[in-house]
């Protein structure tokens, strides 16, 4: 029998992270070592129940616990919270792990990237999100890097997007609304489409990545569901829950502070100093996020996606947002949760990102 491959994970607790660790551990191919703030948080607690994880208590923002993480381990998977340490501080970190994870002898690095939506643009600066480009940024360097260390040490990119059940949490850019019995999103995305992610796909990647290093190496896997327009979103909640939906198209100055309550002027990383020029607000960053999704409209716009690439990787995957929501209606139902429109009620809609689960605080 061979002995299951130690992979080292940043960003464990995230919302990716969660289920790349469970696909990971499940697989019996690979151990799981992960650095976390709080080994005793119910969401490391949520880790250690696919079987044994092992923590470092420490943080992405020091070499020291980035060393103790990667030190022996096969594999890397790295993927730093950018709305925790802000753009500037997640290039630095996100390249200080790349190098030390080479220093300590780990053999294969993923990095949870996703798009450089500011050069796809043509570096048009409506365009420029710092969440986004920082890691489009650090992606690309590391698959030039590779180019001269992948004999020392390989390197893919998981390019990921806006995770899909953020459409069913509270609190998220794109959270739904029940009013007068009716599912409603107010969304600044015109007659656009967003290339929504299903999480549960993320550890099936993450995996085949790590099962495949050959193939993988300089891989920029770009993933997603489908592109999702406003029409799209609505008819499949419609169709899986027997419930009217609509999406309804707002402006920005109606969406920030508005429809959606973030303080628009605070932060868009919540460690990041407002007073460094760097730095960009909430409304910035998500000002370009919206603009990129308004102009990816049936897969033909700046963010695109090779869904015949992505149907020989994972046969299983999920397809459209009809199917995302039939499988979260079954998850919900099995886990006691209720029904999917019972799960979208004020009262009963819980948390898939951490930042909001955390109420936008803790360490860098």
């Amino acid at each position: 029998m061979t002995t299951p491959r130690l992979i080292a994970v940043i960003g464990a607790t995230g919302a990716q992270g969660i289920p790349v660790v469970r696909d990971l551990v499940q697989s019996g191919s690979y151990k799981v070592r992960a650095l976390t703030r709080d080994a005793s948080s119910p969401r490391f607690q949520e880790l250690q129940s696919f079987g044994p994880v092992e923590p470092i208590t420490g943080t992405f923002a020091s070499e020291a616990d980035l060393r103790a993480t990667f030190r022996g381990a096969w594999g890397a998977y790295v993927n730093i919270d950018g709305f925790n340490s802000g753009e500037k501080a997640e290039i630095f970190w996100t390249v200080r792990a790349y190098e030390l994870a080479l220093e300590e002898g780990v053999k294969f690095f993923i990095l949870g990237n996703l798009d450089y939506i500011y050069k796809k643009s043509g570096y048009k600066p409506e365009f420029h999100g710092g969440h986004y480009d920082a890691k489009g940024r650090i992606g690309e360097w590391i698959l030039q890097q590779n180019k001269d260390n992948h004999a020392r040490m390989q390197a893919a990119l998981l390019t990921t997007g806006p995770y899909m059940e953020m459409t069913i949490s509270a609190y998220t850019p794109m959270s739904v609304n029940v009013e007068n019995d009716v599912a409603t999103w107010r969304l600044p995305m015109q007659d656009g489409a967003i290339p929504f992610v299903a999480l549960d796909d993320c550890g099936h990647y993450v995996k085949w990545l790590f099962d495949h290093p050959q193939r993988a190496n300089g891989l920029n896997l770009e993933v997603a569901v489908s592109h999702v327009s406003r029409s799209d979103l609505a008819r499949a909640f419609e169709k899986v829950t027997g419930h009217p939906a609509r999406v309804e198209d707002v402006g920005f100055d109606d969406y920030f502070g508005k429809v959606w309550q973030q303080d628009p002027e605070h932060p868009a990383g919540y460690n990041a100093d407002l007073d460094d020029p760097a730095t960009m607000t909430v409304r910035e960053n998500f000002s370009a996020f919206w603009t990129a999704w308004r102009h990816s409209g049936g897969n033909a716009g700046v963010v695109t996606r090779d869904y015949k690439v992505l149907d020989e990787i994972h046969p299983n995957r999920i397809r459209s947002a009809e199917e995302f929501f039939r499988r979260e209606e079954e998850k919900g139902i099995k886990k006691g949760l209720g029904s999917l429109w019972e799960r979208v009620q004020p009262e009963k809609m819980g948390h898939i990102l951490k930042i909001t689960e955390d109420n936008r605080t803790g360490k860098l």
